[in-house]
């Protein structure tokens, strides 16, 4: 199956950028409990994988507080516009706008945490994991959300999950266990399905130690 392709990811996005927060509306529950698994504290800095327009981004400075940073990457101008206008209106100083593909993204400061909320053409990227856990500190906390393909017994389904993911990435490659490539960097990592097995939630922490 292909890679993940940053120029259609741009093409996609753009279309959906203006509909994108109502659009988002149904998964904020997981959203939420996405973010509560990383297990934020005052003073921390967490990257907002793939950002979006920010809709994350309240959540996680309510945990990370005036001490704590937020990083957001994002490669669509469209949706980085719309960040940022949030960031602005909110008077928020404590979040780093970064307008890349997440391979090439310069990230500023060491991590405490990541988030991977719907990011899986990321996920799926090699390099983009790289470049993410090169700036992680040891034992960095990590959760991620997103679709799968539904369990085998559920195979017809898949037919309208292919349907809601194909807006939203590039390559259906690794829907059956997103987070496998993501477990290659981490010491610990635990999922459950959600979503009526269509998606998933996951958790874990990044290597106390380089191998």
């Amino acid at each position: 199956m292909s890679a993940p392709d940053p120029q259609r990811a741009r093409e996609l996005y753009r279309a959906h950028a203006a509909g994108y927060d109502a659009s988002a509306a149904r998964t904020m529950p997981l959203r939420r409990r996405t973010i509560a698994a990383l297990g934020l504290r005052p003073g921390d800095t967490v990257l907002d994988v793939a950002c979006g327009t920010g809709l994350s981004f309240a959540l996680l400075r309510e945990a990370v507080g005036e001490t704590g940073h937020v990083v957001g990457v994002e490669l669509s101008p469209e949706m980085l516009a719309l960040a940022q206008r949030r960031c602005a209106a909110a008077g928020w100083h404590n979040v780093t706008l970064i307008r890349a593909a997440m391979e090439d993204a310069v990230i500023p400061r060491p991590l405490d945490a990541v988030l991977f909320n719907f990011t899986h053409d990321v996920l799926r990227s090699p390099p983009a994991l790289a470049r993410i856990f090169a700036a992680a500190r040891p034992g960095v906390r990590v959760a991620a959300a997103g679709m799968k393909w539904a369990p085998w017994w559920m195979a017809p389904v898949n037919l309208v999950v292919r349907a809601q993911a194909r807006p939203y990435m590039t390559t259906f490659e690794g829907l059956d266990r997103p987070w496998s490539l993501l477990e290659r960097h981490l010491g610990s990592f635990q999922w459950r399905p959600v979503l009526f097995g269509t998606g998933y939630i996951g958790w874990g922490k990044g290597r106390t130690a380089p191998e």
